[in-house]
């Protein structure tokens, strides 16, 4: 049997909302007050996800949710519909817009479930005013089903504004492995973006698909143009299975600062999309965008 359990802290605030199996080696911490973010996942005993500590949430985006765009736009300014706006700078070291708008809002639970064989929960952030440099409002919803070897993630955007609004959308996880260095993905691809010092992307470069990526002691942020959507993460003690619904999609890889751990990133969009149009969409008004990601054992 799963369950769901709503963690306080001595405030009464919720802290997270914890999902496991009744043996405790399947469970999913999901922070409300971090954009709905899925900060720990052990599937069948196995360490997928963990704390990144000491590194923070704020530098990492460890396991954001990214909307209305991936990565990063240049200086943070783009134009749409004759119009041009300007995102909140918050790179500032590079001067960009990075990860969108909901990486740090407080969501909301509005379903939950439990079953023999699997726990459900489905959280809502509501945009009711128009932000500085994204002036359209929106109905963002996550819901996360987690079973003893799989994570479904359910996205769904609905455009409540009476205007079309451009989006891309994206998924910031950190996974970890017990011996990074002789860990290998696996994924097709004969693109791979060129990026400027300011991560912003310039051109494509075509490269040779190579069935096995090894990551050895490679630094890493990379973004490659998929030609399947399916990737395979192979660590010393499991295999993972990471498939996105999108059409289109696209792979960032990137390795922090902290040993043995690396984020593999599925994303609609790419670095600037907002700019050079690679993966943008048009949400029309009360129209729904969905996406699903699912992590997998192998």
């Amino acid at each position: 049997m799963f369950t769901i359990k709503d963690v306080r802290n001595n405030s009464g605030e919720s802290t997270y909302i914890a999902l496991e199996n009744v043996t405790k080696t399947t469970s999913a911490k999901i922070y409300t007050t971090l954009g709905a973010s899925l900060q720990e996942l052990n599937l069948n005993g196995k360490s997928i996800i963990a704390d990144l500590s000491p590194l923070t949430y704020n530098n990492t985006y460890a396991s954001s949710l990214l909307f209305p765009f991936a990565n990063r736009i240049k200086d943070g300014s783009y134009s749409f519909d004759g119009k041009t706006q300007q995102f909140p700078i918050n790179e500032p070291g590079n001067n960009n817009a990075l990860h969108g708008l909901v990486y740090n809002k407080t969501f909301q639970i509005i379903e939950q479930q439990v079953t023999e064989n699997s726990a459900t929960i489905k959280l809502q952030y509501t945009e009711e005013n128009a932000s500085i440099g994204f002036p359209y409002t929106y109905t963002f919803q996550v819901e996360y089903v987690l079973t003893t070897d799989a994570l479904d993630i359910h996205i769904e955007v609905l455009n409540t504004d009476t205007k079309p609004f451009p989006f891309t959308i994206g998924w910031h996880p950190y996974f970890s492995s017990s011996d990074l260095y002789n860990s290998t993905l696996n994924f097709e691809s004969n693109k791979q973006l060129v990026f400027d010092a300011r991560c912003i992307t310039q051109d494509i470069a075509y490269i040779k698909n190579n069935p096995v990526f090894e990551v050895k002691d490679k630094q890493l942020d990379d973004c490659f143009l998929l030609n399947t959507n399916k990737i395979q993460f192979n660590t010393p003690e499991y295999q993972l299975l990471i498939s996105a619904s999108a059409e289109k999609n696209f792979l960032q890889i990137y390795t922090p600062p902290k040993q043995n751990t690396i984020a593999i990133e599925p994303t609609t969009g790419v670095s600037d999309s907002f700019n050079n149009k690679m993966g943008l969409q048009t949400l029309q008004p009360k129209a729904a965008y969905n996406v699903t990601w699912q992590v997998k054992l192998l």
